[in-house]
């Protein structure tokens, strides 16, 4: 089943880029255990109102979560100081209206075969007074074992951390992934890089910590010259979407060694 699933997310975004101005890589997919022990954790090393599975789908077994990376030309578009490129404020909506229909999709398919699926309310919303979600869709997939969380807070993966990840919840039968026990980010496995620090301009990333009111100052600077592609996240699950433009930035994801990959060699 784990890759009957892959095979269904591939071969949709596969299908959706024939009409889609913006392209992406190979999805990575994996499946985290909707009843980890750590599961709890999440409420407090991320909103200390984060949903659990079991909320979203009652007899939840697992969380399939799913990396789509930007192309190197959408990254490329973006490195440099100021604000972020159009092309990268752009491949940020269309990832987030990708997965709405690819995640409804999904969850049909599943439920052909006799199994249950449901999308968390709370993964498109974005709560701006604390400037999070309440279902952490990096921690999921770190959950997941699809990589580790680097300096710069996004998930490294085998295919880096320059792209977005999304999430479907289901009675799904299959052996689900562990956090890996080694880092993927070369400042925390050996204490150099930093790359991405330099690449935060606003200074909100430093290697001693993140201000995330000063990262979404920047996001909504951004959101202020790009309000033709829309703003995919609403104030709360029972809300609209919001009329704002794209809150975005990413220079911390563009132009970094872990960007498209690890950051190393595999020993």
């Amino acid at each position: 089943m784990k890759a009957y699933v892959t095979a269904i997310i591939e071969n949709y975004v596969r299908e959706y880029e024939k009409t889609s101005a913006t392209k992406w890589g190979r999805p990575l997919v994996g499946f985290a255990d909707a009843a980890h022990p750590m599961l709890p954790e999440l409420r407090v090393v991320a909103d200390k109102n984060h949903v659990m599975p079991q909320k979203v789908l009652e007899d939840a077994a697992i969380v399939v979560c799913y990396f789509l990376p930007f192309t190197r030309e959408t990254a490329k578009s973006n490195i440099g100081d100021g604000h972020a490129s159009p092309e990268w404020a752009r491949a940020y909506e269309d990832t987030n209206a990708l997965f709405t229909r690819l995640n409804a999709h999904l969850i049909e398919q599943l439920e052909a075969r006799g199994y249950r699926a449901a999308v968390s309310p709370e993964a498109t919303t974005f709560d701006r007074e604390v400037l999070m979600s309440r279902w952490s869709q990096r921690h999921m997939a770190w959950l997941a074992g699809m990589g580790t969380f680097g300096l710069n807070n996004m998930i490294i993966t085998d295919a880096g951390c320059c792209g977005r990840f999304s999430s479907v919840v289901t009675n799904l039968d299959v052996t689900p992934g562990a956090p890996l026990t080694t880092e993927n980010c070369l400042y925390k496995r050996e204490g150099k890089c930093g790359v991405c620090v330099h690449h935060c301009f606003s200074g909100a990333l430093t290697t001693e910590g993140y201000d995330r009111k000063k990262c979404f100052g920047v996001c909504s600077e951004n959101a202020a010259v790009y309000n033709d592609f829309g703003n995919s996240y609403a104030a709360d699950a029972e809300g609209g979407i919001m009329d704002t433009g794209s809150e975005v930035c990413g220079k911390c994801l563009v132009g970094v060694p872990c960007a498209f990959g690890k950051p190393f060699r595999e020993e």
